[in-house]
């Protein structure tokens, strides 16, 4: 071996290294790919998170009939894009705090069982700054959360009607449908490990209800179609970054099931023990998401899946009475539930690791040094 070619063979090992080191630094940054606590940096346990999207409201707290606030068209927005305002104004909302709001804030205290005051006390204000499901708790001026309680508010915009709910109208799949299938969006690239969680959340309806579900080979063709995406991404739903909205999904039959990739997704391991802070549960969302997907609203019972938020390192995965007696009411049930969960749904993750789902850069760096040792070597 020559001196030229003991260099090319000493840069393509340096090279080399270089790639395993910046994999194994820039997981945690890209993948979040933590196998334990002890494995996460020490810059990366001091890093302070971002704040939730609507953190900025919690300065409303204390807010009353009457005033006006600085930003509270901003508040206002957020219970128009949840259905609580149901019409938005010509131009743009005032920062009054004004009969509108106070009866849209009594709803919403109605559905997630808060004081009906009208203000924004502080549990109204924590309760609306957690993460939850993109989709509107009020659709065309009617509220179905919370029925099992009369309506104590003055408005008449608002009307219940059941203790689980449906989309306007009760939309379902057709008649006689026994399987519907699902598929990724592959510009995703999501590995078996995340397919996974999806099939088990899938698995939790498919188990109390006559429908299965099965991966289709084409994302084109499929009945639900499954897909990661920041910001406006065409649906005119765009998403609004860490902790807001963390996902919508469509009802009957559109089949398009969105998930925000800005959050910190953990698909495997105990995610109440993940070391990030804004870790949120994949497959607790997915089964909601799924719920919608078959035709359910909002619940306002807390224990059940349809229940619109979830606090971040929060797993919530088992379908509630009020879950499944809703999906029955659509679809019948399945001969086979006993009521039980079977083995296929139950928690058996036994996974020390939390995976994180996100484009990784690392992959690509590893991509361009790997190209860089070989034009070396030439």
């Amino acid at each position: 071996m020559n001196i030229l070619q003991q260099q090319r063979c000493f840069n393509f090992l340096l090279t080399t290294f270089v790639v395993v080191f910046l994999t194994t630094t820039l997981s945690p940054v890209s993948a979040r790919l933590f196998p334990n606590v002890s494995s996460i940096p020490k810059w990366n346990s001091s890093h302070v998170p971002p704040a939730g999207a609507w953190n900025a409201y919690l300065n409303f707290t204390g807010c009353s009939r009457g005033k006006a606030y600085d930003g509270l068209s901003n508040l206002k927005n957020y219970f128009h894009y949840f259905g609580y305002i149901p019409t938005a104004p010509p131009s743009n909302f005032t920062d009054d705090f004004d009969d509108e709001l106070e009866e849209a804030i009594k709803t919403y205290q109605k559905n997630f069982n808060l004081n009906i005051t009208g203000e924004l006390d502080d549990a109204t204000m924590q309760q609306i700054v957690r993460p939850r499901c993109g989709v509107a708790d009020v659709i065309n001026g009617t509220t179905t959360m919370n029925s099992g309680k009369s309506n104590t508010t003055s408005t008449p915009k608002f009307h219940t009607v059941a203790h689980y709910s449906f989309f306007d109208g009760m939309p379902r799949w057709p008649e006689g449908t026994e399987e519907l299938t699902y598929a990724f969006d592959p510009d995703n690239g999501l590995d078996d490990t995340v397919k996974g969680v999806f099939s088990n959340a899938f698995k939790r309806w498919a188990e109390v209800t006559t429908i299965s579900f099965s991966e289709a080979s084409s994302y084109a063709v499929a009945d639900i179609r499954i897909g990661f995406y920041s910001g406006d991404h065409g649906d005119g739903e765009p998403f609004d970054g860490v902790l807001g909205t963390l996902a919508h999904a469509f009802s009957p039959t559109n089949g398009m099931f969105h998930l925000d990739q800005e959050e910190d997704w953990v698909a495997t391991g105990d995610v109440t023990q993940a070391s990030v802070s804004n870790a949120v549960d994949l497959e607790s969302v997915a089964v909601h998401e799924i719920g919608h997907l078959l035709g359910l609203g909002h619940s306002s019972v807390e224990e059940a899946i349809m229940y619109p938020t979830i606090s971040a390192k929060t797993r919530k995965v088992e379908l509630a009475d009020d879950d499944i007696e809703g999906i029955q009411v659509l679809y019948g049930s399945n001969p086979n539930y006993t009521g039980t969960p079977s083995t296929s749904s139950r928690e058996n993750d036994s996974s020390d690791g939390v995976r994180h789902v996100q484009a990784t850069w690392s992959m690509l760096f590893s991509c361009i040094f790997l190209l860089l040792g070989f034009v070396l070597l030439v």
